[in-house]
């Protein structure tokens, strides 16, 4: 596609901008209008109008349309991965939902993984019907990503509260919004300004959003084509430096799995444990990375350990929204804040670090990569102190 669509110097990070620009756009108000309509109506609706955005893409004749399109496909995803975890923690209990956070995140690295295979066999389409490799590969996308997407209008099972799915009986739903009640997790309530004023005075949207800011932008690697990069450097064919990168996503599977079910479990319920383990981990390969002078065996186990990090997604939504259980409209605005404020430092922070110019040496990049662990790791512990104290505080005031 580089070639093709002739892109030169940070043009591949431009694109990426524009669709990191209109993320951020759609995200919290996404997030706020999923507490007022029926998510089973807004997030197909989204994603159908993405996956036809990203058909078009094989008609881009030059860089600016390519701009564009990647601004609006953007702006149809913003909806999916706050609102669908904004969904899941309507439905489950604080013992159930990190596994279930978790493992609709894990779906993502999966995806990637497979988008990685799906790139190597697209490659040998090149040619077929006249379209060239990465022009099937946004068809294929799109054949994928339609039925599916419609199916949603069907399957999406909403809230609770509001949930008219046609596979769940009277029963379950009354079993649903029981569940909910003895959880403590409030339903719909209208916003007002002691509502906003009560939100925006908390340390939950500042401590979560912080913390996501540094999770998500701290596996930033994960989003680059470093690892391909070095590969492609080092001699390697066109598949493998397309196939190999996916063992990253595969330990970023498994290790999501690992830390859901250990915080469920062995942590009974604390979401800390992995999230400083993920950033003291990151600290290690990431200085490794920044020496760069390693071996290559070494090398090769940073670039695949980095998958380590991107496991606690799920986990750092789970926290959230048992930390807001008590305010519905909160933990929507929380959650698609967290979101929203990773991102706004995606829209610029990678032209900065990760200039395609430096690849894959990366100087910038696998330094601040460093600092962003270490705040990662810091602001987990803040959140305990934190909320741990809230608690204490809720308890004492029927004592007193």
């Amino acid at each position: 596609m580089k070639e093709d669509m002739k892109l030169f110097g940070n043009e591949l990070n431009y694109m990426q901008a524009c669709w990191t620009v209109g993320y951020v756009i759609g995200e919290i108000p996404s997030n706020i209008l999923l507490t007022r309509v029926r998510p089973s109506i807004w997030i197909p609706a989204c994603e159908c109008t993405w996956a036809v955005l990203t058909i078009l893409m094989i008609k881009c004749t030059n860089v600016n349309q390519l701009y564009v399109l990647r601004f609006f496909i953007g702006l149809a995803e913003s909806t999916f991965y706050p609102g669908m975890q904004y969904i899941i923690g309507c439905w489950y209990r604080k013992d159930e939902l990190a596994k279930r956070s978790c493992l609709f995140h894990s779906a993502g690295s999966i995806g990637s993984m497979f988008s990685g295979y799906l790139m190597a066999a697209v490659y040998n389409l090149s040619g077929v019907h006249g379209w060239k490799g990465w022009q099937w590969l946004f068809i294929v996308d799109t054949v994928i990503s339609l039925p599916i997407a419609i199916a949603g209008f069907f399957f999406l099972p909403d809230v609770p509260e509001i949930t008219k799915a046609w596979w769940l009986t009277k029963d379950d739903v009354a079993l649903a919004q029981k569940r909910m009640q003895l959880e403590g997790r409030a339903n719909r309530q209208p916003f007002t300004k002691a509502k906003i004023k009560k939100i925006f005075t908390s340390w939950h949207i500042y401590a979560l959003t912080a913390l996501y800011i540094f999770f998500n932008n701290g596996c930033g690697i994960m989003s680059q084509p470093a690892f391909q990069l070095w590969l492609k450097g080092e001699g390697y064919s066109v598949k493998e430096y397309n196939t190999y990168p996916t063992i990253t996503s595969a330990i970023t599977v498994i290790t999501t799995w690992i830390y859901a079910w250990s915080s469920d479990s062995v942590f009974k319920g604390e979401r800390w444990p992995p999230i400083v383990f993920s950033g003291t981990l990151n600290i290690v390969l990431y200085s490794s990375l920044a020496a760069w002078n390693i071996s290559d065996s070494w090398k090769w186990g940073c670039f695949l350990l980095v998958g380590f990090g991107g496991g606690i997604s799920g986990l750092t939504f789970a926290w959230a929204h048992e930390i807001c259980k008590d305010d519905n409209e909160e933990r929507a605005l929380v959650t698609g804040s967290m979101n929203q404020m990773a991102y706004v430092f995606q829209a610029w922070l990678p032209l900065l670090i990760w200039q395609q110019v430096e690849a894959p040496r990366y100087p910038k990049g696998y330094i601040t990569m460093i600092f962003f662990a270490v705040g990662m790791a810091g602001t987990s512990l803040l959140i305990r102190f934190l909320h741990r104290r809230e608690l204490g505080k809720k308890v004492s005031v029927p004592a007193a």
